[in-house]
Parts: structure tokens; sequence; C-alpha cells
């Protein structure tokens, strides 16, 4: 059986795509789903997250897209960090990450060589999860060419929704290459109850996507600061806090989508 893949994409900074995929990613693991987590934004936030540090890395995602296909199951176990966060396998990030665009500006099949390369390893595991860069480019339509399903965590804050357009006219673009359409679910997440604000920009979300919103709310909670300094999840910092709950709850409405 192959591995459901999970692109965490939003083409706006600072809503919460890191932390919805590495809390995701181990509430999954939490109940007992093998897991592994890409970092695909060049600022590596996700591979910091998990402890992983730069000069630590010798093989990266950067040189997994630039090898030749023939080489690629022998250098997915180079770069896996195996448990590397919370029961959760890691493919760290780099910088380098950057240079894709310049790097495959003559490469043929440019936006499949992520979906093509993870068939060495998706039989491994249950979910694979994407953490995405906050900007169009290669490393997101290879993310979204390979997804099952796209979560797009949305900030309740009206400045954030103006983002959403691209996404979904990117979305568009490929839907009509791709031939099928890319399942999608939104994820209110940054949710402060006592800001009528938020509550505005809640019951709009909730009134615009309806069935293509989750129905977990992802709530403020210090704890997801904490576990980000600390390099950890927020289970590790609170298995029982609301922020905890939220992906718990996220999780299990992952799992009843297949």
């Amino acid at each position: 059986m192959c591995a459901k893949i999970l692109a965490i994409a939003n083409q706006k900074g600072g809503v919460g795509k890191t932390t919805t995929s590495v809390n995701l990613g181990c509430a999954l693991s939490r109940l007992d789903k093998k897991v592994l987590l890409l970092d695909l934004d060049p600022h590596a936030c996700a591979t910091l997250h998990a402890r992983i540090y730069p000069e630590e890395v010798q093989y990266s995602l950067h040189d997994l897209f630039l090898a030749p296909e023939e080489n690629w199951s022998t250098l997915w176990p180079l770069l896996l960090r195996t448990q590397a966060l919370h029961g959760m396998d890691v493919a760290p990030g780099c910088i380098r990450l950057s240079e894709l665009e310049v790097d495959f500006k003559d490469r043929s099949g440019k936006g499949s060589v992520l979906s093509r390369s993870l068939r060495a390893v998706s039989s491994d595991y249950d979910f694979i999860i994407l953490d995405c860069p906050p900007h169009v480019g290669i490393l997101l339509v290879n993310a979204l060419v390979a997804a099952d399903l796209l979560i797009i965590p949305i900030q309740t804050d009206f400045l954030a929704l103006h983002g959403l357009k691209l996404l979904f006219d990117t979305l568009h673009t490929l839907n009509k290459a791709l031939g099928r359409p890319i399942l999608y679910r939104a994820l209110p997440t940054m949710y402060d109850r006592r800001a009528k604000a938020c509550t505005r920009v809640l019951e709009l979300m909730q009134r615009k996507m309806e069935h293509a919103m989750f129905n977990t709310i992802i709530g403020i909670d210090t704890n997801f600061r904490e576990a980000s300094a600390q390099g950890c999840s927020i289970y590790d910092i609170n298995q029982n806090s609301r922020g905890a709950r939220c992906y718990e709850a996220l999780a299990q409405e992952v799992l009843c989508l297949w």
C-alpha cells in the first residue's frame, strides 16, 4: 500500500504551515501511522524544528532533486533522518532549494520529479507530509503534482484571505494540466475566539468554502511557540494542551478521508 501524500501550502507566510506539518505528522504518528516529513521550504524551518542543523546535513532534498532517476533509491536512505521528531522520519531541506528554478531550467518532466522519486519510499509509510515554501515555483508545483490532499492553513485574519487567490490560480492551471482535480481542504489557524475580527473571518471562510474546509479549528496556544523554541512537537511540551487536542482532531479528520 502506498502512502497518502499531504501537501501543506499557502502562498502567504506565517499562517502555520510548518506548525501544521510538524504537529499533524506527530498526531498521526501517535495513532501508530508511519509518517515521513519532507521539508521543501528553502528556509528549512521544519528541519530546524527537528533539531537538524545546516552544518550537520550531508544530503538534503536538494540532492534528491538534482540526482539522476537511477540514483533515487540509493539516495533516500542517505538523506532520511529516522525518528527525528516524535516518532516521525524527516527528509531535511536546505537553502540551496531556492536555486532549483535555475537548476531545472532545461530539465524535462521537472514538475513531476518529486512524485516519481517518492515511489522509492512510498510503500514504507502511511503518510508523507510536504512542508511547502510560501511562493509559487517549481517546488510548490512538484508538491501539488505529488499530493493526494492539499491542506491550506489560513490564519483567521482578513489579510490572510488575500493570498488564497494566487494559490487557487495555481491549482486551476495544474488541474487542467493534470487532467484531474487536486483535492484540498482549508484549515483555519491562529484562531482567537476573544477577537471579533477572527470570528468574522472564520464565519466568512465557512460560508465561502463550505465542505472544502476542515471542521477542526487551530486556536492560539503558547505551547506551539515553546515547542518551536525547544525543537520538538507540542506533544513533547503538553500532550493535553488545547493545541495538541486540535491536531489530534485534525488527524482523525484526515484519516476519515480515506
